[in-house]
């Protein structure tokens, strides 16, 4: 599979993803000692709706577009605001014509005291996000791949943060790449917040994956959580479009989990796609 973010922008996945991430960020806030995110396989930043690559797919009509129209409970509504303001920070008058990445997401909510460090090594993709964030003193744009520079990486001298790791899946090895580089990265950092982006095509892979997560987060001292979250639009077809999401997160803030269960219901029917969605919430064991 190839999850090229900019075909995939604004769609269920970033949908997702993107509310876990704000969630999680504004947990970091909370204490006024600075923290670092690391984006691992960052992408362009920004990406244009009306862009070839976005038309083609059209995944934001069935995603974000979905929730800012949607309706939610007080309780659940006041959870997605911050992750919508920020969606809506990049775009001025009506519609909607841009949507931010991880990376622009993560920065706007650095604290003067936080920084960011940002992996691309895709030419294109970088040049742009070296362009968004040209001359911004708290974000670093790094021409490294980004399975060998995480373990460079942490601990970060802040010694609180959070590593993102949303691969683009090009490759047979990739879930297999993604447990090893957590496991390294884990073993020099075993305090940090990491948030684990998969395709949930196959049950045997994403299975397998949240069980050496797991397993890895349990044998430390003390002993690290895990959550998994996944979300399906629709049923998987065989060799169709990505109709399911996964998550895992290592160290998740204690409120993550009842934050969820009260987002992630309500987000079962506007991106439904046929039907209601569904969603899945454990923690997972070895």
């Amino acid at each position: 599979m190839n999850y090229r973010h900019a075909f995939h922008a604004g769609g269920f996945a970033d949908v997702i993803k993107h509310i876990v991430l704000v969630r999680i960020l504004l947990y970091l806030q909370e204490k006024p000692a600075a923290f670092r995110v690391i984006d691992t396989h960052a992408g362009a930043g920004l990406y244009d709706l009306e862009s070839e690559e976005a038309r083609r797919g059209g995944e934001w009509l069935t995603g974000i577009a979905r929730i800012l129209q949607a309706r939610f409970s007080e309780t659940a509504a006041s959870l997605i605001k911050p992750y919508l303001d920020l969606v809506r920070a990049f775009n001025s008058g009506p519609g909607l014509k841009t949507y931010p990445g991880s990376p622009l997401i993560a920065r706007g909510l650095l604290r003067p005291q936080d920084r960011l460090v940002a992996c691309e090594v895709e030419p294109s993709a970088r040049k742009a996000l070296i362009d968004t964030l040209r001359r911004d003193a708290q974000a670093r744009v790094v021409d490294l791949d980004g399975w060998v520079a995480l373990p460079a990486f942490v601990p970060p001298k802040e010694r609180r943060g959070l590593v993102l790791i949303d691969p683009p899946f090009e490759s047979k090895d990739e879930f297999d790449r993604l447990r090893d580089c957590f496991s390294s990265a884990f073993a020099k950092w075993p305090t940090g917040i990491y948030l684990l982006w998969y395709p949930a095509k196959s049950r045997r892979a994403t299975d397998a994956l949240a069980r050496a997560v797991a397993a890895t987060a349990q044998a430390a001292t003390p002993p690290g959580k895990c959550l998994r979250l996944e979300f399906s639009v629709a049923p998987q077809e065989a060799g169709g479009q990505l109709a399911s999401t996964g998550l895992l997160i290592v160290n998740p803030p204690w409120p993550l989990h009842g934050e969820l269960k009260t987002i992630l219901p309500e987000l079962e029917k506007p991106l439904g796609q046929g039907g209601a969605g569904r969603f899945r919430l454990e923690a997972p064991t070895a």
